[in-house]
Order: C-alpha cells, then structure tokens, then sequence
C-alpha cells in the first residue's frame, strides 16, 4: 500500500473539522443536577453535546448508539477485537473573568477559544476525524474501532460506568485528553469531604463567622471565596482586609449584607491535578480570617482550612508520598462551605502515586481528624493507571508519534484523571504537546487550531495502526 501523508488527508478536510468543532464548542455542557429528567440524566446541555456528536458520526456513515443518555459510541470496521478511543463533551463550569465568550469558539491568533476547547471537546473531535479519515480511505481493519464518548468525566463518571455496565469492554485503547507523547502512568484519584459537626455551645467571641463559601468542584482549584462576619467595628477588619489583598496581590472587595460584613475574594482557577498552577483564594480567605479571634467554630474551620496553605503534598496529615514512577502526592481543597447553624465541610481531591497503599493513606487520614474533632465522609477512589513500558500499545503509538512528529516519544506519568483508567488495557495519548501551557480549567481556555490538526494526523495513523488486518 502506498504511504499515507496523514497532515495531507487532515488538511483536506480542515474547514469541516472547524465547523464540526465550533458546532461542539457552543454547547454549554456543563452538569446541572437541578433540571434532569429521563431523557437528560445529566442536564440538557449535556445531552445535546452528546447528541449531536452522535449524530455528526451517523451523516458520515459510522454505526452510532446512544448508551442511556449518560454515553455513547460511533463504530468503524469488523472484526472480533475492539480498539476503543474515549473522550467526553462535558465541561467543567466556566468560571468568571473570561475575555471572550466561553461558548463563543472564537479563533484568533491561531487559536480557538471556549470552555472545552482543550478538554476535552477539541481532542475528541480530533480523535473522531482521525476516524473519519481511516474510513474515508477505505482502509482495510481487522478490528473494530469505537469513540466512546463519555459525558460525566468532569464529575463522577456515571457515564463510562453505566457504558461498561451496557457494553464490552475494548481489547486496547487510547485516551485524547492529557498529554503528548505518551502517558502510561496516572495516579489515583480519592475525593472525601472533611465534616465538622454543628457546635451548639454559645460563643463570647466579638467576631462571629456567619458563613463561608468556596469553589465548586473537588477537581479544580477555587478561584472565589467569601464570608461573612458579624463585627461590631467593621473599620479595622476592612482596612487588613484590603492591606491584606493588597499584600499578596490578590483582587476583592468587601460590602455589608443584613448588618453582616462580607469579604470577597478572587483566586485564580487552575486543575486539581497541581494545585501549585492556581491561587486558593478559599484557602487565602481562610488565612486572612485565622489571624483574628473568632468564636470557637468559626475558628476551628479556617484553621482546618488555613493549615493547607503551602501544604499540599499531603503534609497536613503526614501522608506525603513520591515514586519514581509517578511523581508525588498531591491535594488539593476544592470546595469549602460553612454555615454557623449547620456546620462545616471541606472537600478534598487527593492524587497518590501508583505504588501508593490507598487504604493505610485513609486510615491515617481519618486517625488524624478524629484528634481534631472531626470526621471523613464521602470517600470515594479510583485506582490508578499503568501500562508497562515495553507492552505493544505503547510501543506502536511511540512509533507514530516519532513517525510524525520526530521527536522521541518518552513516556509520562500524570496526576490528572483520564478515561485510561475505566479502560483494562489503555494510556492517554494527546492531545496537549509538549511545551504549550496548560490552560485546561481555566478562563480563557485554547487550544492552537495548529495543534489539533496534527493530533488528528496523529490519531488516524494510531487507529489504523492498532486496527488494521
């Protein structure tokens, strides 16, 4: 067979890449559990996002099946071994600060912006051409090939799970939603929420934690924080307040609501993955606040949640942990809540290294906040991820990716969580090359529309190469 320029065949079909892209792109897909029903189990806007990647992949031909509105797969090819390729179309909130509009797809400067641009809506367009292409040029398979799409990846993966309850489980596959070359490690994933019961002595304190609130997601580093207080003399507060911010950089204000002062803060927002990459601005908030005498609970909850500034390798609760392997533990405190009448909760997502012992991380954990008073609730874990080094899979995308890009393909291994892990025998492959920043959850997300041409390139030699006879 004649040698396939793949960037030729990518190029020919650029323009439809685009239009199918921003077509995805404006969907805002992101999870709303207060308007579901049967039909959208996971809110409308995802299912739409769904939908319509689904059907793009009928209008060209693929067998499409929609797996109860929470997945669902476009298929190529015959044969009794299945590659798979999962991506997702649900996004993480938009956040605020933006400079265009997040659902917008603009391109500018080489670049197309929107929630979803970078994770994880452009690689699985990306992965769908690279498809597209292999069936196009009629190109002959000894497998099948299926793009799973996934559409709870950004929460709790409802979706790959009731996919797999459904359907088979691939021979081998591949993941376009981390890095390039090659991740053939991920660490684990534990999310548990740290509780401190209701206090129901009476304090004497002068300053009264009413509230605090911050962040949304376990995943993401919080880029919003705010509380409120009840001061009798509010001056002194709002001038530390502001030398406060002013300090560390930071933007905030400060207002009154019901004879409360409020206190508001702007962090900024970054992926759970490295907590270092964002500002906490709960955790800011809460170190502001700790330097003042507040009554017994309030306090006991900033100080839970200050004791996390600059710790967030695990060292709040003498856990820190690295392998050769996998890098180091890391946590990072995604959601805070506090109500003087019901309590507080912290929410943690915790990334450990692949050799580490889950279960003795989690009773140390627990020893450590029932000396404080407090307790662990909604622990939840995902294993982590490896594909040894020499094992064929790795081995043939290597071969594709030093093909095309002509650079060796090392292999990585990461915090973040792909859809490697759902997967028995699969790695992430893609879509983010190396040396371009990282801007995955944050505002103003990209991606170089350069970039995901060359990933589709990438993605239809890999699918011919792991599927052809």
């Amino acid at each position: 067979m004649e040698k396939i320029n793949w960037m030729d065949e990518v190029l020919k079909r650029k323009d439809d890449f685009i239009k199918d892209l921003q077509g995805l792109l404006k969907i805002k897909s992101v999870l709303d559990e207060e308007n579901t029903n049967a039909d959208a189990p996971l809110g409308q806007g995802v299912k739409d996002a769904l939908q319509y990647i689904l059907d793009l992949g009928e209008k060209d031909g693929f067998t499409a099946k929609n797996v109860g509105n929470l997945a669902g797969h476009l298929e190529v090819g015959k044969g009794k071994e299945l590659v798979g390729i999962l991506g997702h179309v649900d996004v993480v909130p938009e956040g605020d600060g933006w400079s265009v509009d997040p659902y917008g797809a603009v391109i500018k400067d080489g670049k197309i912006y929107a929630r979803g641009a970078s994770d994880d809506k452009g690689p699985t367009i990306a992965a769908y051409y690279g498809m597209k292409i292999v069936k196009e040029l009629g190109l002959p398979l000894g497998k099948r090939v299926r793009l799973i799409i996934g559409t709870d990846e950004e929460s709790d993966w409802r979706c790959v799970e009731h996919y797999f309850e459904k359907e088979e489980m691939p021979t081998l596959g591949f993941v376009p939603d981390a890095d390039f070359p090659i991740i053939h490690a991920e660490k684990g994933i534990s999310d548990y929420d740290i509780v401190q019961p209701v206090q129901s002595e009476q304090s004497s304190e002068s300053i009264q934690l009413v509230s605090f609130d911050s962040g949304r997601r376990y995943n993401m580093v919080p880029d919003y924080a705010e509380a409120h207080i009840e001061v009798e003399g509010k001056t002194e507060i709002v001038q530390a307040f502001q030398d406060f911010l002013g300090d560390f950089g930071l933007e905030g204000n400060t207002s009154e609501k019901e004879e409360k002062l409020v206190l508001s803060l702007v962090g900024m927002s970054a992926h759970g993955a490295e907590p270092r990459n964002g500002k906490n601005a709960g955790i800011l908030m809460a170190k502001f606040l700790h330097t003042y005498d507040l009554d017994g609970a309030g306090k006991k909850f900033v100080h839970t949640v200050s004791d996390f500034y600059n710790k967030n390798r695990g060292e709040v609760f003498d856990i820190a942990y690295r392998d050769e392997d996998s890098g180091e533990l890391t946590i990072n405190v995604g959601i805070m809540s506090y109500q003087k009448e019901t309590g507080g909760r912290i929410g943690l997502n915790m990334r450990y290294p692949v050799t580490f012992d889950i279960d003795k991380g989690r009773t140390a954990i627990e020893a450590k906040l029932a000396e404080a008073g407090l307790q662990m609730e909604n622990f939840s874990d995902s294993k982590p991820a490896y594909v040894k080094k020499d094992d064929p899979l790795i081995q043939t995308l290597q071969t594709v990716y030093e093909e095309q890009i002509g650079e060796r393909a090392e292999l990585l291994a990461i915090g973040g969580g792909t859809y490697a892990r759902a997967l028995e025998h699969g790695v992430a492959f893609g879509a983010m090359f190396p040396g371009r920043e990282d801007v995955m959850h944050q505002k103003d997300e990209y991606a170089y529309v350069e970039d995901l041409l060359k990933a589709t390139a990438l993605y239809a030699q890999a699918t011919y190469e792991l599927a052809k006879e």
